[in-house]
């Protein structure tokens, strides 16, 4: 079926992506695309291939079939790999992602976590990498723990470091992998805050999430995902008070239940 796409041209996208793993196929042929300052969230069951998808949108993944385009160029591409890697080295650091687990360095303070990208890949010297590090912790509540061991912070706050540490490679786009699903409650309340004033500044944002009520009030369109495909696609208020679909109506039956 059609599905409404963005006004605005994509600042990344997917034609006909398929991915495989062995005989499993993850997804078929899913085009979709994201235009700069929109909030898209992406939901789904499990194994709907919902971080699959954004794995390969962040070139983590090869495609088995379809492309990936950023502002129009080919960045990956299922049929032709080796010949699109120059400009997905282009565009790696356009890309900043959220993961479901924090995969901070241990042995590194905060404040080393969030400098080490920009000194070794954008190249700032230390005063600048750490003045811009200190205001990013200053952006995401945490500008006392910048001298902090990352085993001594909460999940919440470790999380928030992570974002800081995505935000200082200055992406154009935000992909966010579940962010909050391994955070109790109270410390996904303060992740969520951090990625709904991201939102209210104009940051570009794809998530997969759990979190309907963001999803709901944070996003500016919803995509809704089931058996590697795109079942439903739309502004968030009309799927969760009218959504199109059968399989989307019983996803919707089973968070109420």
């Amino acid at each position: 079926m059609p599905f409404d796409q963005p006004t605005g041209a994509p600042l990344i996208e997917t034609k006909a992506l398929s991915k495989r793993f062995g005989d499993n196929t993850v997804l078929r042929d899913v085009s979709m695309g994201v235009a700069s300052g929109e909030v898209v969230c992406v939901i789904g069951p499990s194994g709907s291939g919902k971080t699959t998808l954004l794995r390969s949108m962040a070139l983590l993944e090869a495609p088995s079939g379809g492309q990936v385009l950023m502002d129009g160029t080919v960045i990956a591409d299922g049929e032709n790999g080796r010949a699109v890697r120059k400009a997905a080295r282009a565009v790696r650091s356009d890309i900043g992602m959220v993961f479901q687990h924090f995969n901070l360095w241990p042995h590194m303070s905060v404040l080393g976590n969030v400098i080490e990208a920009p000194m070794r890949v954008r190249g700032l010297g230390r005063d600048q990498a750490v003045a811009e590090a200190e205001a990013l912790l200053e952006k995401v509540g945490l500008a006392e723990k910048r001298d902090a061991s990352p085993g001594r912070l909460s999940g919440g706050q470790q999380q928030r470091v992570a974002i800081a540490r995505a935000l200082a490679m200055k992406p154009r786009l935000m992909l966010f992998d579940e962010a909050t699903s391994a955070l109790d409650p109270e410390l996904k309340a303060e992740v969520l805050a951090v990625m709904r004033a991201l939102a209210e500044e104009g940051m570009t944002m794809l998530a997969v999430t759990h979190e309907m009520n963001f999803a709901r009030r944070a996003c500016t369109r919803l995509v809704f995902m089931d058996g590697g495909e795109i079942v439903e696609e739309g502004a968030p208020a009309a799927f969760f008070d009218a959504p199109t679909t059968e399989r989307a109506r019983r996803f919707l039956a089973r968070l109420e239940d």
